[in-house]
This record gives structure tokens, sequence and C-alpha cells, in this order.
């Protein structure tokens, strides 16, 4: 009698293979997935950032934004990171920096993982992005891990 197909043993085996690897490559896909949502809330602060000094050319001073709306300027200034607020990772504003004045300094801040965007994602590592119009950066640079 010919043997057709595959044992239970056998298959029992190859899903033991399959599970184990899976296990030891979730890790590194899940760090890669976090540095390169990072990466977008790094390039959505540079961007936002060169429109605000383009602003202060033309008005004098910075304009405060974020997903709740508030000043006159606000809706200038795109608050997600992303392609779209759902499928982003942060959630971004701006503000006087602190004890300073619009005309002065803006701080940006990019919060990951909020109610108005993708609330699933987490950065453990470095926690919220923040820019100055200094070229202050948060965390601190000397975390590689969180600015390049």
């Amino acid at each position: 009698m010919k043997r057709r197909g595959f044992s239970l043993l056998e298959l029992l085996v190859v899903l033991t293979i399959i599970g184990l690897l899976a296990m030891l490559a979730y890790p590194s896909y899940a760090a890669y997935v976090t540095r390169t949502r990072r990466s977008e809330g790094q390039i959505a602060l540079l961007e936002i950032l060169h429109q605000q000094e383009r602003y202060f050319t033309l008005h004098n001073r910075f304009a405060a934004f974020s997903a709740q709306g508030g000043g006159p300027d606000s809706g200038r200034f795109k608050w997600w990171s992303g392609s779209a607020p759902a499928s982003s990772a942060y959630e971004l504003s701006g503000e006087a920096c602190p004890g300073r004045q619009l005309d002065e300094c803006i701080l940006l801040r990019a919060e990951p993982g909020t109610a108005r965007v993708d609330a699933r994602f987490r950065d453990p590592d470095c926690g919220t992005l923040m820019l100055s119009s200094e070229g202050e950066r948060r965390p601190a640079p000397s975390r590689a891990r969180c600015w390049p």
C-alpha cells in the first residue's frame, strides 16, 4: 500500500518549528515597526518646524496649534504625522517654549498613540518627541535611538 500525505507527528514537528521561528522573529519585527513609526514622527516635526519658520517670516511670530484647534492659525498646520489621522502614529501640537512667547520660540510635540491617532502604537523607549525652534530635541539627542 502506498503511503500518501504526512503523519500527525510530522505535521506537529513542522508547526512547532514554524512557531519557534515566529517567536524569535516577532520582537525584531516589532522593534523595526517602532523605529519606522518614530521616523514618521521625526519627519513630521521637521516639516512642521519648516512651515512654522516660513510663518514666522511673514507674521513675526510662530503659531500655536493642536488637534483641538483653538488658535486663529491652528488650522494651517497638520496635527497628525502620517497620511491620515487614523493611520498616524503621532499627534502633533505646537506651543510657546516654557517661559517664552510665540514671537520668540515654539516647541513642537509628537505624542505617540493618542485617541485621535492610532491608539495601539506605543514607543516606550522615547515617548513624546519634542523639537524647538532653537534646535533643542527631546528626549535628549544622547539617546541615539530617539533622534539620529
